[in-house]
């Protein structure tokens, strides 16, 4: 039995895991770069939403402040496409790594400079509820947390496969230039994505914060979403949620039954082994790039 409720917690953090891993694999898919600010966009998402929806800031409806903050950093995460990251077009990708990484530690800066660094409490109209049956106990927050993760990766998953900006984000991926000359426009999509990227990151932040408090640190929870990323296959969105399923499950459990740094190392463990079994992640896309 508590093992299970180990397992049951374990999947709703790993679903806010995987949440950050889409924006990963969203970005990759569409230019073959990595977001390394992805989590700190998902804990300045929090911050945001925090503003909106607390009664002692603006106090809107929990609902309407989720989704002005997904606006807002959707402008956001699309402004830092075009005025910053857009600078670096044509160089190597180390060099986004390197932009994206400066990038967290402006997040972080200014989240700390507006909302402090003492731990905050967003509020939330399922906060403390909880469902029991069978000796097992889940929050009605872990609830939600799985559902709207779910939902969200068909969605995402779908739009890359079936509408005509997520085909042509695929193509501008394979190939840039060619993807340009065929009509793609490949700056505009590549700014969507990014947006795109912004909300998804805030849902994952605000799920997190229905679970506990936040702080401008949290940020730091991206290194995890990225192994997640890494295990799941870089361009599959199902893998991304696998991989952060994998994760968030292996966490608690190791947690209770392995010595204490096993647990904290387990998740980079199990990056480490796929690497050297399936280096393309559990669900790689194996594709002969077009050029």
């Amino acid at each position: 039995m508590e093992l299970l409720q180990l397992v049951i917690g374990g999947l709703a953090n790993g679903c806010i895991y995987g949440l950050v891993a889409l924006g990963f694999v969203m970005i990759y898919k569409s230019s073959e770069g990595v977001n390394f600010a992805q989590g700190d966009m998902m804990m300045l998402g929090a911050f945001i939403a925090l503003g909106f929806g607390n009664t002692d800031q603006m106090g809107l409806p929990f609902g309407l402040a989720v989704m002005c903050a997904m606006v807002l950093m959707f402008g956001i995460s699309w402004g830092v496409e075009r005025v910053v990251v857009r600078q670096i077009f044509g160089q190597p990708q180390f060099a986004l790594v390197i932009l994206t990484i400066a990038l967290g530690f402006v997040f972080r800066f200014v989240a700390g400079s507006i909302w402090g660094y003492t731990p905050l409490v967003l509020e939330t109209p399922f906060a403390g509820q909880n469902l029991r049956g069978g000796g097992i106990v889940i929050s009605l927050a872990d609830l939600v947390t799985i559902g709207v993760t779910l939902v969200l990766t068909v969605a995402l998953w779908a739009f890359f496969a079936f509408t005509k900006i997520g085909l042509a984000a695929q193509a501008a991926s394979q190939n840039q230039m060619a993807a340009y000359i065929v009509g793609v426009p490949v700056m505009r999509v590549n700014s969507l994505i990014w947006g795109l990227s912004g909300a998804v990151a805030t849902v994952a932040g605000v799920l997190y914060a229905t679970r506990g408090a936040i702080d401008p640190n949290i940020g730091l929870l991206g290194i995890k979403a990225f192994a997640a990323a890494v295990i799941g296959g870089l361009g599959s969105l199902p893998g991304a949620l696998l991989g952060g399923l994998i994760i968030g499950v292996i966490e608690p459990v190791a947690g209770r039954y392995a010595p204490g740094e096993l647990a904290k190392m387990s998740p980079y463990i199990i990056m480490l082994i796929v690497l050297v079994t399936r280096p393309g992640g559990l669900f790689s896309q194996i594709q002969m790039k077009k050029v």
